[in-house]
């Protein structure tokens, strides 16, 4: 993985925790407060708004809009906004995948209590709190020591702060949003 130099500014920290966060969570409750987040935060567009071909005619007759609008009932098809340098974009990419390696590493060994842990002190806590509470649940983990010390500890410890986060969000949907200004907030670009 790069080093994380390209997470200079809050949006590519927020487009990189939003592609980490998105990596599988298929069309549940949780995938649709991640499209709505990923627009409030412009991180986000629809890849299936109009196209200069929309509205032709198909060599069988129909017209290529309603192939389009049949699909947009079906599943909404966004993309994340990478930046347009294509280094810069290349870099965001290679650092949220390996920030999910990682992560992937931490779903064997620890993710499972942690997340109970957090799920249960970030319920019974006002979102104020939530910052301290994530953090003391990473530096837990942390210290009890999780077999990836070869790995330069920011990655891992960032990896595994989105692991947590993700666990207890597809759990609660509801909590995406806060706990998403909670990550911003402790990994903004001067803390790293």
């Amino acid at each position: 993985m790069d080093d994380l130099g390209y997470l200079t500014s809050g949006h590519n920290v927020a487009l990189v925790i939003l592609s980490f966060l998105q990596a599988d969570c298929g069309t549940s409750e949780y995938g649709k407060e991640l499209l709505s987040l990923g627009k409030d935060f412009n991180l986000t567009r629809d890849i299936n708004g109009p196209r200069p071909d929309d509205g032709g005619l198909e060599t069988d007759g129909h017209l290529s809009s309603s192939i389009t609008a049949a699909l947009l009932d079906v599943e909404p098809s966004v993309e994340l906004q990478w930046p347009r340098n294509h280094e810069e974009a290349a870099a965001l990419q290679q650092i949220a995948e390996g920030l999910r390696e990682i992560g992937d590493q931490f779903e064997h060994n620890v993710v499972a209590e942690a997340t109970q842990n957090l799920s249960r002190n970030i319920s019974a806590s006002p979102s104020e709190q939530w910052k301290d509470h994530l953090r003391w649940e990473v530096d837990r983990v942390m210290r009890r020591g999780v077999g990836l010390e070869h790995l330069p500890q920011e990655r891992v410890i960032l990896a595994f702060t989105l692991t947590l986060v993700k666990g207890v969000c597809k759990r609660a949907p509801r909590l995406l949003r806060n706990l998403f200004d909670t990550v911003l907030q402790r990994f903004s670009p001067g803390d790293l």
